[in-house]
């Protein structure tokens, strides 16, 4: 596994940062092409101070979460805190930063929140699924050994190699990947039948929730509280949530005159 794509000597370019990159100038161009669909008549600039700003909110707050989980692997060397490109970013974090930056973001903006989220998040749950491809080659967000003929070994210097030394280990990553990847193939279907206002906001965290789920049945690197693993946790209370939600409001029910 090899974390660094470009190698300047004065500059690197990784794998990590890259996909992110990636994942973002997709989702605009996804967004903003079903935007257009709609004809919702939307400016253009706003729509890109929403994206970005939605975007690096989420980073941060991914970023925070991480940390204050993970103190204890920062409190010798706090400079490590600001150094993103070697990984540690917590996705509830970030999915929840995100969700409270975009609400804000389009309020100022006099975007509709619960239609925009509708529109964003398939794009959203495919940048996760490239984001992934980032944590293969840093060796992190890794899974626990295996004897399966697809574990993989990563090398010394990742937090996988570091943790279980030459042993073959659940490539988590890329099976969320692969779940992630089928969910926003579902979750873009959709989202041209004209479901009402934040029917795919709730079903995109419910999939990815159901993602997170069983993957954390194979992750070593999880958060627990009190003996009970975190990501688990929060899954199972964003599916009743987001269920009751869809359930109460009738969300599965599509608009008059939908586009």
């Amino acid at each position: 596994m090899q974390p660094i794509f470009l190698d300047f000597g004065f500059l690197q370019i990784r794998w990590y940062g890259l996909m992110y990159a990636v994942a973002l100038l997709i989702g605009i161009k996804l967004i903003l092409t079903e935007i257009k669909r709609r004809k919702l008549g939307y400016n253009e600039d706003s729509l890109m101070n929403v994206m970005l700003g939605t975007f690096a909110g989420g980073i941060i707050c991914a970023r925070i979460y991480y940390i204050v989980f993970n103190f204890g692997t920062y409190s010798s060397d706090l400079w490590e805190i600001f150094a993103v490109w070697h990984g540690g970013l917590a996705i509830h974090g970030g999915i929840f930063g995100g969700i409270l930056c975009g609400y804000l973001l389009c309020r100022h903006y006099r975007i509709a929140p619960w239609e925009f989220a509708d529109i964003a998040v398939p794009a959203v749950l495919l940048g996760q699924a490239l984001g992934r491809i980032g944590n293969l080659t840093n060796g992190d967000a890794h899974g626990i050994p295996t004897t399966l003929p697809w574990g993989l070994v990563f090398p010394a210097g990742t937090p996988a190699g570091d943790e279980f030394p030459g042993l073959p280990l659940h490539p988590v990553m890329l099976y969320e990947m692969i779940l992630n990847f089928l969910f926003f193939l579902v979750l873009f279907r959709l989202q041209k039948k004209g479901y009402k206002n934040g029917f795919i906001f709730c079903l995109y965290l419910i999939f990815y929730s159901i993602a997170r789920f069983i993957v954390s049945f194979f992750r070593a690197d999880d958060f627990y509280v009190f003996g009970l693993n975190l990501p688990q946790l929060v899954s199972l209370v964003l599916i009743a949530v987001n269920s009751y939600i869809i359930w109460r409001y009738q969300l599965y029910r599509t608009k008059e005159g939908a586009r």
